[in-house]
């Protein structure tokens, strides 16, 4: 007779399972969104006042974040690989909608949520990143003698590789070697037939941007279970960029005209248009028919003509605005990624800066005062840029971070909205030659060192509620 020990509980051999490790239990969950047709995500995420929890209150049946798996209490620990958890609630919600027509979410139940948080305490919670530079590429290949100086995997059906050319035209424009081909012009390419994938290549013509993500990178979402989706991506080699501009305002006004009207991806728009010769506008490089994308660092997409124009004037006499060009408008509706998501790759996005005036009294801190300072060391992205922004207060020699861009060198090196600067490649930044010093940050050598302290909790509460206009007051936003 046969005894099988899979039926006898181990305990009556005296022996303790482990305990259940939480975190392969209640994993968190990633849910990628996109508004393809819709106007939103279809989600409501719920600000809590006094406190930093992101919850999902309300699912709009049959929106994509249904689809996707999104549930009411869901609390969002990360948006693109920006972990949020302990983040003001503006930060979150202008992450989410600088991402554009597609956001990745990182979530977890409410209730695995309160058992973590009951076993761990305040500890930070195990949000699954990607670790930093790794990311997936997003490639502009244009065709050379060799062509596009890569082969595919043949296979009937995909997932596809890419074999390189060695100095190619594909290696040139930072393909990675042994590559995964995810999407071909913003088209998922990864259930193509191999003659399906052909036949797109061979539609793009003598330029095709490509998706990709290297082996180092499927490794690492793999282990963790996170999807190689296209807002994780960093632009190489890209024929656009969007571009900041920083106008203040002359006698005659800024000399710019916001029109609303329909863009190539048939959604409407803020235009500018009659940018007057030799006014501000026109000197800070604003042309004809530039898509406005943000103001202030905050993302207009989905906003009215009348309320794009209340942002804008609430800023003042300077203002602080992201555009595209006509191509560059094309290129980021081709590949369905928001252009805020590559603002890092403008020639200059550390500055140049911006006053503020009329701040309350408790938003001005002077250096000296500020306590637990750090030194970050920050390398430029693939194309020059630090990502992120600059704010001088008037009535204090006080320079603050009013803007990091999510998924940029700044982000990854952990620079974060209303720090302080103390100093800039050993240089104590605190008196007159404050804006001569800053204007030296394009020019410094890599890395650039800055030391920077926190913010006081009343200061940065108030500093964000500026920055985030009416978002901050709003109990839910609908995203």
């Amino acid at each position: 007779m046969l005894l099988c020990l899979g039926c006898v509980p181990l305990l009556l051999f005296g022996y303790l399972p482990p305990p259940p490790d939480p975190w392969n239990l209640h994993r968190p969950r990633f849910c990628l969104l996109s508004k393809e047709e819709e106007k939103s995500f279809g989600f409501h995420l719920q600000q809590q006042l006094g406190k930093a929890d992101h919850v999902v209150c309300r699912v709009d049946p049959g929106s994509s974040a249904q689809r996707q798996g999104l549930r009411e209490g869901d609390r969002i620990l990360a948006v693109n690989n920006n972990i949020v958890e302990h983040e003001d609630y503006a930060v979150v919600v202008r992450y989410i909608r600088a991402s554009g027509p597609r956001v990745l979410l990182t979530v977890l139940a409410q209730h695995v949520y309160d058992v973590t948080r009951a076993q761990q305490g305040n500890e930070a919670f195990p949000c699954p990143t990607l670790a930093s530079g790794v990311r997936p590429r997003l490639c502009h290949v244009v065709k050379d003698e060799g062509g596009f100086g890569f082969s595919v995997t043949h296979g009937a059906r995909g997932p596809f590789w890419l074999v390189l050319s060695a100095g190619g035209a594909a290696e040139r424009a930072g393909v990675p070697p042994g590559a995964r081909l995810l999407e071909v012009n913003g088209i998922c390419v990864e259930k193509f037939t191999y003659n399906q994938l052909n036949r797109k290549l061979c539609q793009s013509g003598d330029r095709v941007t490509l998706l990709v993500a290297g082996p180092e990178v499927e490794e690492q979402c793999h282990q963790l279970g996170m999807p190689l989706a296209a807002p994780l991506a960093e632009g190489w080699a890209l024929p656009a960029k969007p571009r900041c501009l920083n106008i203040e305002k002359g006698p005659q006004g800024f000399g710019f005209l916001l029109r609303e009207e329909k863009g190539p991806d048939g959604r409407l728009g803020q235009f500018l248009w009659e940018v007057d010769p030799g006014l501000p506008a026109d000197k800070a490089g604003m042309k004809a028919g530039d898509r406005l994308v943000a103001v202030a660092g905050e993302s207009m997409d989905g906003l009215g003509h009348e309320e794009t124009v209340s942002r804008i004037r609430a800023q003042g006499s300077c203002v602080s605005l992201v555009v595209v060009d006509p191509e560059a408008d094309r290129f980021f509706s081709m590949v369905r990624l928001s252009p805020l998501l590559f603002l890092e790759n403008t020639e200059i996005a550390a500055a140049p800066l911006a006053e503020t005036k009329d701040l309350p009294v408790e938003d001005t801190v002077e250096p000296s005062g500020l306590a637990g300072s750090r030194q970050c060391f920050l390398y430029p992205g693939p194309g020059g840029g630090y990502g992120f922004r600059l704010r001088c207060v008037a009535s204090g020699p006080c320079l603050f971070i009013s803007q990091v861009t999510p998924g940029g060198s700044a982000a990854r090196a952990g620079l974060q909205m209303g720090d302080a600067i103390l100093e800039v490649n050993g240089c104590p930044v605190g008196g007159d030659s404050d804006l001569d010093t800053l204007q030296q940050l394009a020019e410094a050598e890599p890395p650039l060192r800055l030391k920077l302290a926190p913010r006081n909790s009343q200061g940065s509460e108030a500093w964000i509620s500026l920055e985030s206009g009416e978002v901050k007051s709003k109990r839910r936003v609908e995203l």
